[in-house]
């Protein structure tokens, strides 16, 4: 008789050995089918996956005059495994130019995995980058003598011009910030830092390719894996096309000179910038290579604050050239009307004296040419107070904040949320909260404040700013938001022009004013007449030494194709510095012709 305790026993030790079985079986399906993680890190003990880098779309201005392009450069990489303790150290040395202490510092840095996380003995890691073709042309030749040792292609920017440096920016390795801020980027990678490269970073980057190379159980490069069915090739960037003219980039930049300051020219029908000027700058090329990064601390540590886009960011009172839109509040909102007169006594003027003896009564064509700042002192005071001051000075605050609005509706005092242009300030039209935080909500009136009327005091604006407020003027009421793509088409839908609401007939009586400022005004010696220019110069005070010099115009004054912006800082008179480099700006621009420029039409202390 079978012992049915053994008997039963096999049973279990079957079931056992079943379970088993099928225990090794869903573990080997969901490591092989389900779970890849481990196929890949076999994958990646076999295999090297090597990027191959996109180009960056090239940038062009809107004559199709290409600005930025790429270079070939080259990159030396070696995989440490492979180098062995033979590895003739010198003889590298020598073929790179280096000595053998910075080849010791770089060997440490990339073996170190808190600066290179990417770093493994097995994979190929970048020794030195952004090489020319002469810098290894040496160790091409001698390169089977370096085991580990290969050269990598990949491009770098160039450009075609010294010009556009604020606008084109620079490009530069991936910092770790990017690198987690975007998976997508890998160490080694380049992106736009600043400028239109960083701006348009996405489409200007392209997609990289990858090169896949199998390696046997050393660690040994033995060639293209699968025949290369398993490549990618890379996608170069988007071509880009900017609404700058880089003529009269050029030319702008070539006339301020060694001075410092900013131009501005905007397309009015279309919002386009043309040139988008901030001196001093630098050659796009010194922040291009090996020696970026000491010329780019060079740059950072000048006093003259290269670095700084003046035309966005440095903020000035407007000068005379806001006495343009106070005429146009001032008529919108009852101030004044067109037949308004106030008196004026030049010099001898309270509480704000003119600088001109033009006679009196002053009407409203005579004070927009000849400056009046009397005219303008009244006009403000007279807006603010047309409805009295009542209890706690409401009415006064009331007309104030409208008065606030409409010149902000020119663009002022805020940021262009809806451009393309990086890096901007938003400038000031100060607030009821400001002159109440400085004296009370009863202790401010028009006196207090009389500084406004004629475009200082608390009032900051930028260079682009300025412009707009010119090519809003030149289009009678209304402005495209400002920008530097061309042709976008998005520029031209409802919610990027901007009207201001005010009677295209009071536009007409500002332009008539302006276009007397270049006949018979202050701009009157620099006038081009067959292009019909309006303009309005400026003379901003300076604490810090000499006046700043300002200038907004367009032209033609009925079909206007350029409207213009210009600072120069501590030079003197809008009417000596500022006008001659509009208005050469506006002619080669309409007349299509740059003239080659010598250095004494560059701004010069001697000019009249």
């Amino acid at each position: 008789m079978i012992n049915d305790t053994y008997y039963k026993r096999r049973y279990v030790i079957a079931g056992i050995a079943i379970a088993v079985v099928a225990i090794y079986i869903v573990r080997l399906f969901a490591l092989q089918i389900v779970d890849q993680s481990r196929r890949e890190k076999a994958d990646n003990n076999a295999l090297v996956r090597q990027p191959v880098y996109a180009a960056r779309g090239l940038i062009y201005d809107r004559n199709d005059s290409l600005l930025v392009f790429n270079q070939p450069i080259y990159e030396v990489l070696i995989i440490m495994r492979e180098m062995g303790s033979n590895f003739d150290t010198l003889s590298f040395c020598q073929c790179l130019s280096i000595d053998t202490v910075a080849y010791r510092e770089r060997i440490s840095q990339i073996s170190d995995r808190r600066k290179n996380r990417g770093f493994s003995k097995y994979t190929p890691q970048v020794f030195m980058g952004q090489l020319k073709k002469e810098d290894i042309s040496l160790l091409q030749e001698r390169l089977y003598s370096f085991p580990g040792v290969s050269i990598r292609k990949r491009t770098l920017r160039d450009y075609t011009y010294n010009s556009a440096c604020h606008i084109l920016g620079s490009v530069g390795e991936v910092n770790e910030r990017d690198l987690e801020r975007d998976p997508s980027y890998r160490q080694g990678d380049y992106s736009g830092r600043d400028g239109v490269e960083k701006q348009y970073e996405k489409q200007l980057r392209g997609e990289n390719g990858v090169e896949v190379l199998l390696r046997d159980s050393r660690g040994r490069i033995q060639g293209s894996y699968n025949n290369g069915e398993e490549d990618r090739t890379p996608t170069a960037g988007i071509n880009l096309h900017l609404g700058i003219d880089i003529d009269i980039q050029s030319m702008a930049e070539e006339l301020i000179g060694e001075h410092i300051g900013s131009a501005v020219a905007i397309e009015p029908q279309t919002g386009e910038i043309l040139a988008l000027v901030s001196m001093p700058g630098w050659n796009p090329k010194d922040l291009v290579g090996k020696a970026r990064g000491n010329n780019y601390m060079a740059l950072l540590g000048n006093p003259s604050k290269p670095l700084m886009n003046r035309a966005t960011q440095a903020m000035y009172p407007p000068g005379s050239t806001f006495k343009t839109l106070q005429t146009l509040v001032a008529l919108d909102q009852g101030g004044i009307t067109p037949d308004t007169r106030y008196p004026c006594n030049g010099p001898q003027s309270t509480p704000i004296k003119c600088t001109h003896h033009h006679g009196s009564p002053v009407d409203l064509g005579m004070a927009i040419e000849q400056s009046c700042n009397p005219y303008y002192w009244c006009a403000f005071r007279d807006l603010l107070q047309m409805d009295g001051y009542g209890k706690g000075n409401k009415h006064f605050r009331h007309r104030y904040e409208l008065w606030r609005e409409g010149i902000m509706r020119f663009g002022l005092g805020q940021k262009f949320e809806d451009s393309d242009v990086p890096d901007q300030k938003g400038g000031s039209i100060p607030s009821t909260k400001l002159y109440d935080r400085f004296y009370g909500k009863t202790g401010w009136k028009a006196i207090t404040i009389r500084s406004l009327s004629i475009g200082q005091g608390e009032v900051l604006v930028t260079p682009l700013q300025l412009a707009n407020q010119a090519a809003c003027i030149a289009n009678e009421g209304y402005y495209i938001t400002p920008h530097l793509l061309h042709n976008d088409s998005t520029y031209l839908q409802a919610d990027k022009r901007h009207e201001t609401g005010i009677d295209g007939a009071y536009f007409k009586i500002v332009k008539d004013g302006m276009e007397r400022v270049m006949t018979n005004g202050t701009g009157r010696w620099h006038n081009v007449p067959k292009w019909h220019i309006c303009g309005k110069t400026g003379t901003v005070q300076n604490s810090h030494g000499k006046d700043h010099a300002i200038f907004i115009g367009y032209a033609p004054k009925d079909n206007p194709k350029i409207a213009v912006a210009i600072a120069v800082e501590n030079v003197g008179f809008g009417a000596t510095w500022a006008c001659p480099v509009a208005v050469k700006m506006i002619d080669a621009y309409l007349s299509k012709h740059y003239p080659e420029l010598a250095d004494e039409e560059q701004i010069t202390e001697n000019r009249e």
